[in-house]
C-alpha cells in the first residue's frame, strides 16, 4: 500500500525533471559566433561626446538599433551576427557623423575608429526686404540735411538721378520745416524790412506796418510753399523737388534747370508738365488779395505776381544747377 501511494509521487518527481532537462536543451545559448562594435564619440579636437545618440544600421538588423554614449562617450552593440552595418552619431550641437560600411565578421570585435563630430554650422537666413517708403524717408531725410553754406536750408534739391517718390506725409513734413525753419523765418523778417524800406505793399509805415509787412511775407512763402510743394504734388502725384544734372554740356544743364519749373517728375517717374509749381503760385498770389491792402490787389496784380515768382524759380534753378551744390558742406565731404 506504501508503495502504491509513493508511485504517483515518483512519477510526479521523474515528469518535473523530464521537461527541466528538455528546457535546459531547448535553450538557446549565446553564440560564439557573434559580433561587437564599439566606439567612442569624440570631437574633432578628441573631446569625448557624453550623450550622444549613436544608430546602427544593416541588412542584418530588422530594426535599427540605438545606443548612447557614457560619460566617456564610449558605445557598445553586441550579439551582431555577421554583415555589413553603418553606424552614425549625433549630437546636440553637432553634425551628424557617418561611418563608412563596417564589415563584421563571425565572432569579431570591432573597435570603431574616427568618430569625430565637427562642431554644425549655424545657417542664418537674413530676409530682406525692400521697402521703398523708408528708402524715399532716407533720402529726405539726407536732403534735410543740406543748408548752403552750412546754415541757409537747401531741401527742395534731390541729387540722386532716381530717388524713390516721397509719400503725402513726407511732402507736408518737408514743406512744415522748410516754412517754419529759423533760417526761413529770419529771412522773412529781412524781406519785411526791405520791403519798409521800399515802401511797398502800400502799408502804412512804423512798426505796426512793419509788422504787416513781415505777416504778409511770411503769409506768401508758407501759402507758396504748402500749395506748390505739398498740396498739389499730393493731389497730382508729383515730385516737387528739383532733380539735379550735374553732368553734360553747360547749356544742356542750363536748359534743365530753365525747364524745371514748367516740366517736372511725377511719382511714376515719368515727366510732367508743372502744374504744381505754377499752381502754387497762382494759388499764392491769389490769396494774397486777402490781406493786402486795397491798392495791391486785382487780377493783374495776381499775374504780376505768378509772373515774378516763376522767374525767380528759374533764377533759383540756375543758381541751384551751378553753384549751391558747390556750397553745401554736406555734400562735398
Amino acid at each position: 500500500m506504501r508503495i502504491l501511494r509513493i508511485l504517483p509521487l515518483l512519477l510526479a518527481a521523474l515528469t518535473l525533471a523530464t521537461s527541466l532537462a528538455a528546457q535546459d536543451i531547448d535553450a538557446p545559448k549565446p553564440s560564439a559566433k557573434t559580433g561587437h562594435i564599439t566606439g567612442t564619440a569624440t570631437d574633432t579636437n578628441d573631446g569625448v561626446v557624453p550623450g550622444a545618440t549613436v544608430l546602427l544600421e544593416g541588412p542584418a538588423l530588422g530594426e535599427p538599433r540605438k545606443a548612447v554614449s557614457n560619460d566617456n562617450g564610449y558605445f557598445e552593440f553586441s550579439n551582431l551576427d555577421a554583415g555589413t552595418y553603418n553606424v552614425s552619431i549625433r549630437a546636440e550641437g553637432f553634425a551628424t557623423w557617418t561611418s563608412a560600411p563596417v564589415v563584421v565578421a563571425p565572432g569579431q570585435y570591432v573597435i570603431l575608429t574616427g568618430s569625430k563630430l565637427k562642431i554644425s554650422e549655424l545657417r542664418t537666413t537674413v530676409s530682406v526686404v525692400y521697402s521703398p517708403e523708408e528708402v524715399a524717408t532716407e533720402q529726405v531725410k539726407a536732403e534735410e540735411q543740406q543748408r548752403v553754406f552750412g546754415f541757409i536750408p537747401n531741401f527742395y534739391v534731390v541729387y540722386d538721378r532716381h530717388p524713390e517718390p516721397m509719400s503725402t506725409k513726407l511732402k507736408f513734413n518737408l514743406a512744415l520745416k522748410t516754412s517754419f525753419d529759423p533760417v526761413t523765418v529770419v529771412g522773412a523778417a529781412g524781406l519785411a524790412a526791405i520791403d519798409q524800406a521800399g515802401d511797398t505793399p502800400n502799408y502804412r509805415q512804423g512798426w505796426k506796418g512793419y509788422g504787416e509787412r513781415y505777416g504778409a511775407t511770411a503769409a506768401d512763402g508758407v501759402s507758396n510753399i504748402m500749395i506748390g510743394g505739398a498740396i498739389l504734388p499730393s493731389l497730382l502725384h508729383q515730385d516737387p523737388r528739383y532733380y539735379y544734372q550735374g553732368t553734360g554740356s553747360n547749356k544742356s544743364r542750363a536748359l534743365h534747370a530753365l525747364v524745371s519749373p514748367f516740366v517736372c517728375h511725377g511719382d511714376s517717374g515719368r515727366l510732367q508738365p508743372n502744374y504744381s509749381s505754377l499752381g502754387g503760385d497762382l494759388a499764392s498770389s491769389a490769396l494774397s488779395n486777402a490781406y493786402y491792402p486795397p491798392s495791391n490787389r486785382g487780377a493783374g496784380l495776381v499775374f504780376e505776381n505768378v509772373a515774378l515768382s516763376t522767374s525767380e524759380r528759374m533764377l533759383s534753378t540756375l543758381v541751384q544747377e551751378f553753384l549751391l551744390h558747390k556750397l553745401t558742406p554736406k555734400l562735398n565731404k
